[in-house]
C-alpha cells in the first residue's frame, strides 16, 4: 500500500511502524512556533501494548493491510476453538490465548469477524451484545426488592455476569461484549 501522510492516520486506522502493527487510537496536532507535530497514541494489535509518539507533519507512515474474514464458530475443543469461513467453507483453529478476551462472548453458529496481518490471525471482531442463556443461579426471593440488587449468573458459555434478581435458570439475558455487564432480558 502506498504511504499516507501523518495527517491522514485518524483514530482507528492501522499503520505499519518499524515492522510493527499498530492501530492509532488517538490523534493530536499541536501547532508550536517553528514546525506542527503530530502526537498519536498508538496500540500494538500483537502484543496490545499502547505508546505515544510524536511526528513531523511532513512525515509519511505506511498504511498496514488487514484482511477481513466473516467466520462462523462452529465449536471447541479443550483449548482450540474452530471456525469455518463464509465464502470457501475452509476451516481454521484457534487456540484460546489468541481469543481469551472475547472467547466467553462467542457461542456455536455465531459469526464474527476474523482480521488476519500478513496470514497471521490479529484479532477478533464480535457484536456489541449477545444473547445467552442463564444456566446456574441463584433464585430471587420475594419481598427482596431494594433498588438496582443484583446477583451473579452463570452463562451458557461459562461466563459470568451481575443480572437483576428477577433473573431466573433458563432465562436469555442480553450483555454487553464490550464491558461484560448484563444489559437486559433477551
Amino acid at each position: 500500500m502506498p504511504p499516507i501522510s501523518i495527517t491522514e492516520a485518524k483514530p482507528g486506522v492501522t499503520v505499519e511502524i518499524d515492522g510493527d502493527l499498530f492501530q492509532v487510537i488517538d490523534y493530536k496536532h499541536i501547532k508550536m512556533a517553528q514546525q506542527a507535530v503530530v502526537k498519536l497514541k498508538l496500540k500494538n494489535m500483537i502484543t496490545g501494548s499502547t505508546v505515544e509518539r510524536s511526528f513531523r507533519v511532513s512525515e509519511k507512515l505506511e498504511k498496514a493491510h488487514i484482511d477481513y474474514k466473516n467466520m462462523q464458530y462452529l465449536y471447541r475443543s479443550q483449548d482450540d476453538y474452530t471456525f469455518m469461513d463464509q465464502e470457501n467453507f475452509e476451516q481454521i483453529t484457534i487456540n484460546k490465548d489468541k481469543i481469551a478476551d472475547v472467547a466467553g462472548y462467542i457461542k456455536e453458529e455465531s459469526l464474527v469477524t476474523l482480521m488476519f496481518f500478513r496470514g497471521n490471525m490479529i484479532g477478533i471482531n464480535i457484536p456489541n451484545s449477545i444473547e445467552l442463556k442463564v444456566v446456574e443461579t441463584e433464585p430471587g426471593y420475594k419481598g427482596d426488592t431494594v433498588s438496582g440488587a443484583m446477583k451473579l449468573a452463570k452463562l451458557e458459555t461459562g461466563i459470568s455476569v451481575q443480572v437483576p434478581l428477577f433473573i431466573e435458570i433458563g432465562d436469555m439475558v442480553k450483555v454487553d461484549t464490550r464491558e461484560g455487564k448484563y444489559i437486559e432480558r433477551a
